[in-house]
């Protein structure tokens, strides 16, 4: 196990009814904000009045940033730049997912900066303050209610770029499971997808002796892996939602990165996916892991193993280490498969045509390799999207 520092500082405020108190939690910080949303499903599900009610209550003045899509976009994100400092605004409130809450981190570390916030996602600067932050969370998946992350979408060339800093935890993230149970069905099964994903990054690791986040990844992914076909079948199971929901937020809040390194190859390969095609970031994610997996599974044969016996039930065959992995691999396919997501390209609609622009672009003119587990340089990445086909 590596040395390592361990720090969330987000409150989490988890249960029934729990958005009804987002005006006392956002007082504590400011009584003039801007309220971050998508589309206008929290309307007419009647969270967006209830959120109003709340702030209201707290006497909290609010201007409203609406239109948060999937896959946010980085001109989104200039307008509530813009909006805050025109309005001295001194608090940013996310109602959404992970593509609002993105785009409130996005905001949050541009309105104090005099350069352009992309520098952030381009490595060409560090963000050195941020606005505070806080979310009320509609559906699990990206689990950025509870890390230091933000992903955002550049329209000019379609790069997808993430960047990550302790100051865009969000100080408060009020998680009711129930909300989610309004969420269309693709969409949610691409929220499993993501936070599997999320476990799976920091799972493949070369690290060793990591048994005890080793065990509670696997755990997490059992317990998504058993409560999935309920909310998918049964939207309105509260326990179920429960289960996901926190599985969601703490398979990204960095406790089981604590000691080991994950590998995130998949993640970058993924975001040409959407980046390019807009599609739900975790649909993707089920077509890239597979590939990814079929591709370096030789690299270490016996954490496949571990895999396949312990997360998905297989029954080892010692005579032939080889056929448990891959058997693994095939669970985790009809997994992804029986929650409605495809595991080939062609499922989302996305032909062969671009795969060596996609290959470029995640290496960055194969100037740098992805992973960690395996490093991976741009001709890798074609074969893994190849694989993918």
């Amino acid at each position: 196990m590596n040395n390592f520092v361990f720090n969330n500082p987000t409150k989490i405020i988890f249960g029934k009814d729990t958005e009804n108190k987002v005006g006392e939690e956002v007082v504590k910080y400011s009584k003039k904000i801007l309220l971050v949303y998508g589309g206008g499903s929290i309307k007419r599900t009647g969270l967006y009045d209830r959120i109003i009610s709340s702030l209201k209550e707290s006497q909290i003045e609010f201007i409203e940033l609406a239109g948060v899509k999937p896959n946010p976009r980085l001109s989104l994100v200039y307008e509530g730049i813009k909006i805050c400092k025109e309005n001295a605004l001194e608090f940013i409130l996310a109602v959404g997912g992970g593509s609002v809450i993105d785009t409130a981190k996005a905001i949050a570390i541009g309105v104090p900066y005099n350069g352009d916030v992309w520098d952030f996602y381009t490595g060409k600067a560090i963000p050195q303050a941020a606005l505070p932050i806080g979310t009320v969370l509609t559906i699990p998946a990206a689990g950025s209610e509870s890390s230091d992350s933000s992903v955002i979408t550049n329209e000019d060339g379609w790069y997808k770029r993430g960047t990550g800093s302790e100051l865009i935890y969000p100080k408060f993230s009020i998680l009711n499971p129930i909300i989610a149970s309004t969420i269309p069905k693709y969409h949610v099964a691409s929220g499993i997808a993501d936070i599997m994903a999320h476990l799976m990054e920091r799972y493949f690791t070369n690290t060793k002796n990591v048994e005890l986040t080793d065990r509670l990844i696997e755990a997490t992914m059992k317990t998504i892996i058993n409560h999935a076909p309920a909310v998918i079948s049964n939207p309105d199971d509260y326990e179920a939602w429960s289960q996901l929901m926190w599985s969601g937020t703490i398979a990204h809040n960095n406790l089981f990165s604590c000691g080991r390194v994950g590998d995130w190859a998949s993640h970058n390969i993924e975001h040409e996916l959407s980046g390019i095609y807009d599609v739900p970031h975790g649909a993707g994610l089920a077509v890239v892991f597979p590939a990814w997996m079929k591709y370096v599974y030789k690299h270490d044969l016996n954490r496949f193993v571990q895999f396949a016996v312990r997360v998905w039930n297989v029954e080892e065959d010692f005579f032939n280490l080889e056929k448990t992995a891959l058997e693994g691999i095939r669970k985790l396919e009809e997994f992804f498969i029986s929650i409605g997501l495809g595991v080939h390209l062609e499922d989302l609609g996305i032909k062969d045509d671009r795969l060596e622009e996609m290959a470029d672009k995640a290496t960055n003119s194969d100037n740098h390799k992805l992973g960690n587990f395996v490093k991976l340089d741009k001709r890798d990445v074609y074969n893994i999207l190849k694989l993918a086909k």
